[in-house]
């Protein structure tokens, strides 16, 4: 199929986007908006009516609010849906919500569903949550429905989240349980890029799982060497037990099953499970994807140590 042929069959299609008012990463989200900068109409279906989805509203999506674990409520985003992109949040309802996604879609005449999984997932991974994703897969693999799973490694956006920035902005330093293992850190705006590659030519990646990673796979002491020179000061990488940020993370009020399921992966990541780097991003997204540098360079507020309150400033 050409280019154009492609493009016109999108623009009669409606695209559900499930998770488009996420946060961390914000790949629905990204999905949602790349979708609408190409004149294509988003059905976007988000957990709470706020600022997030009035952006998106104003941006022309249509809102559905509710629970996507809600068959009833599912089906009816569903309806006249021929697309759609599947996001969940890391708890221990996703193969329950997948499920009932997965029943909803069928019924509505689901075409296509890109899914939005884990490097990690797998039948035997010591994480519920990796182990879970790898039975979500199925689920919707058995549906019926054409669909292609999208496998990442951490986000870039870990940095801001999990990595404790408020520790690099005082100390210059990086507390992390990842020993010398190795990833390609991803921008959840480059995954999102892929997914929408898939929704607007779903049929070539039917059946297809990609492992979409960031450029180069970089130990946390590259890392940390690759933000000292973009801060220009510099950052250390502290290997900590994971028994102990375990404790920091439910300390700072992290679930307890996404606390087990970030220390046992940061556990296998030791190992080199998630030592791959991939052109998924710029074979399926249409560009290269984010270096490191650039998202640091980006967010560089989010690093750079906060002035006390008092003290003097340059002039």
């Amino acid at each position: 199929m050409t280019t154009s042929a492609v493009m016109t069959e999108a623009t009669s299609t409606v695209f559900l986007i499930v998770g488009a008012g996420g946060s961390h990463g914000a790949t629905g989200n990204h999905v949602a908006r790349q979708l609408l900068a190409k004149g294509l109409t988003v059905r976007a279906f988000v957990h709470h009516d706020d600022d997030r989805s009035a952006a998106l509203e104003a941006l022309g999506a249509q809102i559905v609010v509710g629970d996507v674990g809600d068959f009833t409520t599912a089906r009816a985003a569903l309806e006249g849906v021929r697309r759609a992109y599947f996001t969940y949040p890391l708890a221990d309802s996703l193969l329950a919500a997948t499920t009932t996604f997965a029943a909803a879609g069928k019924q509505a005449g689901v075409e296509s569903i890109v899914n939005m999984s884990q490097l990690t997932a797998r039948p035997d991974h010591a994480s519920p949550a990796a182990r879970g994703h790898w039975l979500a897969e199925r689920v919707l693999d058995w549906s019926g429905i054409g669909v292609t799973h999208i496998r990442p490694p951490y986000f870039l956006e870990n940095l801001l989240t999990i990595a404790d920035p408020a520790a690099m902005r005082s100390e210059g330093s990086i507390y992390l349980p990842y020993g010398q293992g190795r990833h390609a850190p991803v921008a959840g705006e480059d995954l999102a890029r892929v997914a929408v590659g898939v929704l607007v030519d779903p049929v070539p990646h039917h059946g297809r799982t990609y492992a979409a990673t960031g450029p180069i796979s970089l130990s946390m002491a590259e890392q940390a060497d690759t933000i000292s020179r973009v801060l220009g000061r510099p950052i250390h990488y502290v290997d900590i037990p994971v028994e102990d940020w375990g404790q920091a993370l439910a300390q700072a009020g992290f679930p307890p099953f996404l606390v087990e399921h970030l220390c046992h992966v940061a556990e296998t990541h030791k190992h080199g499970e998630q030592d791959i780097a991939t052109d998924v991003v710029e074979t399926i997204g249409g560009s290269p994807p984010k270096t490191l540098e650039a998202f640091v360079d980006e967010n560089r507020s989010a690093f750079e140590p906060t002035t006390p309150r008092g003290s003097p400033t340059a002039s």
